[in-house]
């Protein structure tokens, strides 16, 4: 994209909150459950979509706002898709209980696999790029290598679902965020994990009576923030004890009952939310104030995401189908 290539040598300027609509994008017949756009710099004009509609659809979000490309080989809803480190290759996982690691250029199925669950949530390792690890219906969460499209460990959770997965950087620890809320306790709700040993590090993190259905990490300081279904964004250390922040909640959008994802700006000042009724939330990040909203959808918003070169730009989508972006 020539948009983006004055960017590449810089370094990320300040990001504003956008204010107008640049595309719309409608092509998918169900609810878009998650979008991402291309970590690989020179090829993030390109956005990636997950759709109940057993799709996954690839856009260009920079130049055209047009779908590039449709990939059908799920048979039902397909709830999480990551891009691969090198933006070549598509992870897909859904409520067929099937993965596939599809390649983007022709489409075909370099990996596919059959789980026994239905697949909530996917992410690559950071630093191992053949190593992903997947979560859904299911007490355990498992590590998969692409190479040998073997599972490599099992992680054993005792809960019900894994709602999100969230490395830590490098890569040695990662969290689960899980629907365990018991009555008296709320312990299991966050889980942290390392990564090697299987072996479970805590699950003492947020006291709180919410699942959590999304968790994202700070750019640059060592935090991570949860989405609560408490219709707050609660923030915590990303280092052991993993203590929650008692002074700052990011409060004010609504989840009610929907994945609503949240992610900082690339330079970490704000953090943005969708929200159920339709709304973007764009928070200081230093002061948890709300500094503006943005009406982008009519049904619930799932996900905003900043575009990791370009300054300022957003993508949103809903639960009508819709993606938008914005500057």
């Amino acid at each position: 994209s020539e948009l983006i290539k004055p960017y590449l040598g810089s370094k990320y300027k300040v990001t504003e909150v956008p204010k107008s609509l640049i595309f719309y994008m409608s092509k998918h017949s169900g609810p878009v459950n998650e979008i991402q756009w291309c970590p690989v710099r020179e090829q993030s004009h390109m956005l990636l979509s997950a759709s109940m509609d057993k799709t996954v659809k690839v856009w260009d979000a920079v130049d055209t706002g047009c779908c590039l490309k449709t990939y059908s080989c799920h048979s039902c809803a397909v709830r999480a898709a990551r891009w691969s480190s090198c933006g070549r290759r598509i992870l897909s996982g859904g409520f067929d209980s099937t993965l596939h690691l599809t390649d983007v250029e022709t489409g075909r199925q370099i990996f596919s696999s059959k789980t026994e669950f239905r697949i909530s949530a996917l992410k690559f390792h950071p630093t191992e790029s053949n190593i992903f690890i997947c979560g859904g219906f299911s007490p355990e969460v498992k590590a998969w290598d692409i190479r040998t499209s073997k599972v490599l460990r099992v992680y054993k959770a005792a809960v019900q679902q894994t709602l999100d997965i969230l490395f830590l950087p490098e890569g040695r620890e990662f969290l689960t965020s899980t629907d365990a809320v018991s009555r008296d306790s709320a312990d299991r709700t966050i889980v942290a994990w390392d990564f090697q040993s299987a072996a479970k590090i805590s699950n003492q993190i947020f006291h709180e009576r919410y699942t959590c259905p999304s968790l994202t990490l700070h750019p640059k300081e060592s935090m991570f923030v949860a989405q609560t279904n408490g219709n707050y964004m609660a923030l915590f250390s990303a280092q052991r004890p993993y203590r929650i922040n008692k002074k700052k909640r990011y409060e004010g959008h609504k989840v009610e009952g929907f994945a609503v994802g949240c992610e900082f700006s690339p330079d970490g000042t704000l953090l943005v939310t969708g929200s159920s009724d339709g709304k973007v939330f764009f928070y200081n990040y230093h002061t948890s104030r709300i500094i503006r909203t943005l009406s982008a959808h009519k049904e619930a918003c799932v996900s905003a995401v900043f575009h990791p070169v370009l300054p300022s730009l957003l993508a949103t989508c809903d639960w009508a189908g819709e993606i938008k972006i914005w500057q």
